[in-house]
């Protein structure tokens, strides 16, 4: 059975971080803590790893991942794109549960899925991920959890659903206590920002999630849909 490693203990954490960064410099799946739930992750740029997490999810190309991602400056990296809108959400909400809908640069060498040209971005806001992504770049990440199943809030529970499709577990205790009032959501908000390149576009919120539909209308105003 893949290892499952104790973030809060010292060795623990040196340990399963040194195997998880190896894991997916060799196109295997690691399960990460984010402040929302728990991620399943792959090389971003490695098609077969891409592959091998929608596979182990039950997902299809039909459902491409999201990308974590270190820092803004990462944003522009991997984005066509940046409304003014989209710098003045990030600015407020990252590192945090916001996902961002943005077109992706046509040079990047990569294949998560039937994305229509766009990319799903985030900066999670957890230090083990955090460091995680400032060595390995981005990653493609989805929740950690097969398809129908609620998203695994602990280590543990990710474990049970994915077993050993995934090389390295690294367990950071539950998921989600940065948004105690979020009520029943999990998992981060994410947005549609492709409508703000159009004339009169406005952004649209595809998913309600820890970051209230309120607190993103306070920011972009009547550019939201």
């Amino acid at each position: 059975m893949a290892s499952l490693y104790d973030c809060s203990v010292e060795t623990e954490l040196l340990t399963g971080m040194r195997l998880a960064r190896s894991a997916i410099g060799k196109g295997e799946l690691v399960v990460l803590p984010t402040d929302t739930v728990y991620g399943v992750a792959a090389d971003a740029f490695n098609p077969k790893a891409v592959t091998r997490l929608l596979e182990a999810k039950g997902r299809g190309r039909q459902s491409p991942p999201p990308v974590l991602i270190p820092g803004i400056p990462t944003l522009d990296a991997l984005a066509e794109t940046v409304p003014d809108e989209v710098r003045a959400l990030v600015a407020a909400f990252w590192p945090g549960g916001l996902t961002v809908i943005l077109p992706a640069r046509s040079s990047l060498n990569w294949d998560l899925g039937d994305t229509n040209g766009t990319v799903a971005l985030r900066m999670p806001s957890n230090r083990v991920v955090l460091e995680i992504l400032s060595e390995t770049g981005p990653l493609a990440v989805s929740s950690a959890n097969l398809t129908g199943e609620p998203a695994a809030m602990t280590a543990h529970e990710a474990q049970r659903m994915l077993g050993d499709s995934v090389s390295v577990y690294l367990d950071d205790g539950e998921a989600g206590s940065d948004y105690p009032d979020a009520s029943a959501a999990t998992g981060s908000t994410i947005v549609d920002a492709t409508g703000l390149l159009l004339p009169d576009g406005k952004l649209r919120i595809v998913r309600n999630g820890v970051i209230s539909d309120e607190a993103i209308r306070d920011i972009v105003g009547e550019r939201c849909a």
